[in-house]
């Protein structure tokens, strides 16, 4: 398989190209700057930028694009090659699947959250009407790449994209206790896409909540949301505590849950973008997709680092 990797460089594209390749796939690792990793230099901003992306698609099986610019028009660029998208941003995965092209292959939502979650939600033993929680849980002890930091940053007093009860829900102000490894945990309601992936399609209910760190950090988001102003200070909050995390889903009506667990989430999110990746080089011309239609629970507990349960 040839992959054409976008955002080489950064946390989860490095991972995902260094898979892919100790896997036996060839890979051309695609970036703004040159640097180790970086076989072919292409810069999404610039305005030649999509017209190099469409030419180095059409020598590629599949693409993953890893990159912090969010771009509908790249899945018109790809054409036909099969897409694998990272992104965690619900407006711009919408975009992206309306400007799919004919006969091409999208799949939307690679890595942890959405992704993993993404199989998680749509595993559990769920029926129209439904209402399922997505708890999302991320360790502080980590160092996280600029475009993580600035995403996280960016929920602060930011409406959540289409929200399933319909209005307005802004982020990090409301919160849910609910059940974690641990013991209970209060986590904030966050713009995650699972919502947009897998509720809309069966017609449940899906809501994703986040919780960094301890309850302390977790308080000093909900001040952040309700304070955007303060939303610099996510940038500078101190990488104490470990890199544990944990995502999980549970069905409100059931209480049936579905979790799983490891350490390093960049490091997760690009095993998990990886293996996607090889998932969508066989499945081409399957249209717009999310990793759930392609990844079973199985297949995710095969990716190393990630403990079901």
């Amino acid at each position: 398989m040839r992959a054409l990797v976008l955002g080489a460089r950064g946390a989860v594209g490095a991972v995902a190209a260094d898979a892919l390749r100790a896997a036996g796939h060839h890979v051309t690792g695609a970036g703004r700057t040159p640097g180790p990793g970086v076989d072919l230099r292409v810069d999404l901003r610039a305005p030649d930028g999509l017209a190099r992306v469409r030419e180095a698609a059409a020598e590629h099986d599949v693409v993953l694009h890893a990159s912090a610019v969010e771009d509908p028009a790249l899945a018109r660029a790809v054409g036909r090659t099969p897409l694998v998208d990272a992104s965690a941003t619900g407006r711009y995965l919408d975009g992206l699947a309306a400007a799919v092209a004919p006969g091409g292959t999208l799949v939307l939502g690679a890595g942890l959250v959405p992704g993993l979650s993404t199989v998680l939600v749509a595993s559990l033993d769920a029926r129209p009407g439904d209402e399922i929680d997505v708890a999302v849980l991320l360790g502080t002890g980590e160092t996280h790449g600029d475009a993580a930091v600035a995403w996280t940053a960016g929920l602060a007093g930011a409406a959540l994209h289409d929200p399933p009860e319909g209005g307005t829900v802004i982020n990090l102000r409301s919160a849910r206790v609910l059940p974690t490894r641990s013991g209970t945990r209060r986590l904030l309601r966050a713009d995650f896409p699972d919502h947009v992936l897998v509720g809309r399609a069966r017609g449940v209910t899906v809501r994703s909540y986040l919780a960094a760190g301890g309850a302390a950090t977790t308080a000093a988001l909900a001040l952040v949301g309700r304070f955007p102003a303060l939303r610099a200070l996510v940038a500078r909050m101190p990488h104490v505590g470990d890199d544990r995390w944990e995502v999980g889903a549970v069905n409100r009506r059931t209480g049936e849950r579905v979790a799983a667990h490891g350490r390093g989430q960049s490091a997760a999110t690009g095993l998990l973008a990886a293996r996607a990746v090889e998932a969508a080089a066989a499945a081409r011309g399957r249209g717009v997709v999310t990793s759930a239609d392609l990844l079973t629970l199985d297949d995710v507990a095969r990716v190393p680092g990630v403990r079901l349960g």
